[in-house]
């Protein structure tokens, strides 16, 4: 952790949940939630994070943030650090433990809460959405375009994409995306968040008012978040390079336009193999968390790692 930085980052675990996840800080989280989803929430009990399944083969799984606001709709807050293999079901799967604990015995006609999925996301989707800042997803009807169930919402926002500066801030919902993507840049809070809620969430990520135990946990959580991005980073830069020199040289031994296209997209599977290689190497990761940062099967993981002259 570098001497000139004065509040916490929120993309670690520790800052995510000292500013959103305690009693005392409620306030906050609902200020976000009602800007983000277009809410009007007035208070949140915090729920257990932590579900197991209905038998003992099912995943366990624990979210990140999970609340009940006071008409008994659910939301799940997740922070995404870094990208993973079937992201997108893992949110869906998620989503059902909240159905599913709604379930009344006896005589029961099926009638849901709203259930709300927020994910916070350090990277963005590599397909159509990328570009996206935020991705809302509900049931629709295809043919009529229209929204089939509205108690089921999805809320991806993809961090990166948010390049407001600071005189650009118009909303409340501006000004929440630009603290989190700035917050543990800042010395000083910004003249346009002035907000009584901005005063609460600068106090709370004052690095100085920590305890030995806090500071410890943060700088923990600020390791592992900087050797996670740093690693992927890396491994995906030098793996990227390695594969588009041996791509050109594909394409050129092939001679023809055609070859120089097929050589361009031999060349992006080499730099993935490449990335992969070099993050083993490094040795700072898990088999999973290189599979889901990388896009791929754990399989193909294990296949590089087990077959290093691949």
């Amino acid at each position: 952790m570098t001497t000139q930085e004065k509040y916490i980052n929120p993309f670690t675990d520790f800052g995510f949940k000292k500013l959103f996840g305690s009693e005392p800080n409620k306030d906050l989280l609902v200020s976000f939630l009602n800007e983000v989803l277009k809410l009007g929430i007035t208070e949140l009990t915090y729920k257990k994070t932590e579900h197991l399944g209905a038998s003992d083969l099912d995943r366990k799984v624990i979210f990140d943030l999970y609340c009940e606001n006071e008409q008994g709709e659910k939301f799940i807050v997740e922070l995404q650090k870094a990208r993973q293999s079937f992201f997108k079901d893992r949110s869906i799967f998620y989503a059902t433990f909240p159905i599913q604990e709604q379930a009344e015995k006896g005589d029961w006609n099926y009638e849901l809460k709203a259930v709300y999925t927020v994910a916070i996301l350090d990277f963005c989707f590599d397909d159509h959405y990328k570009n996206d800042l935020k991705v809302e997803v509900q049931l629709k009807d295809k043919a009529q375009n229209r929204v089939f169930y509205e108690k089921l919402t999805f809320l991806y926002l993809q961090m990166p994409n948010f390049q407001k500066s600071e005189s650009e801030l118009e909303t409340l919902e501006d000004k929440w995306l630009y603290l989190l993507k700035n917050l543990h840049k800042l010395q000083n809070r910004p003249v346009r968040l002035q907000e009584r809620v901005f005063t609460q969430a600068f106090e709370t990520a004052e690095l100085a008012k920590l305890d030995a135990t806090e500071r410890t946990a943060y700088e923990d959580s600020l390791k592992y978040y900087r050797d996670v991005k740093n690693s992927l980073d890396t491994a995906k830069e030098e793996g990227r390079e390695e594969g588009r020199e041996e791509g050109i040289e594909i394409g050129k031994e092939l001679g023809r336009e055609e070859g120089i296209e097929i050589g361009k997209e031999l060349g992006e599977e080499v730099a993935k193999i490449k990335g992969i290689q070099k993050a083993l190497l490094r040795g700072k990761l898990t088999i999973e968390e290189i599979a889901e940062d990388f896009d791929t099967p754990i399989e193909f993981v294990l296949k590089i790692k087990n077959n290093p002259d691949l």
